[in-house]
């Protein structure tokens, strides 16, 4: 069942990397960008940890927040 909960987050992360980050402006304050974060936290932890880490991330991602290099742990 995690095998497809992982798959499933991964092709959403594939359809907004490849089919809508595109069309909007370069904003994310951290390298790797949010969304190669969120599919290597996926990948590594599973979709559960891996996805807490993603959200994570993404809510820090704001003006007050932090920025700069933030591998996955």
């Amino acid at each position: 069942m995690s095998f497809l909960f992982r798959q499933f987050f991964l092709g959403l992360l594939w359809v907004y990397r490849h089919l809508i980050s595109p069309l909007t402006p370069a904003s994310c304050r951290y390298t790797p960008t949010c969304s190669a974060y969120a599919v290597q936290a996926i990948e590594k932890y599973g979709p559960w940890r891996g996805g807490r880490l993603a959200l994570r991330r993404i809510a820090s991602c704001h003006p007050w927040g932090g920025h700069g290099h933030d591998p996955v742990p």
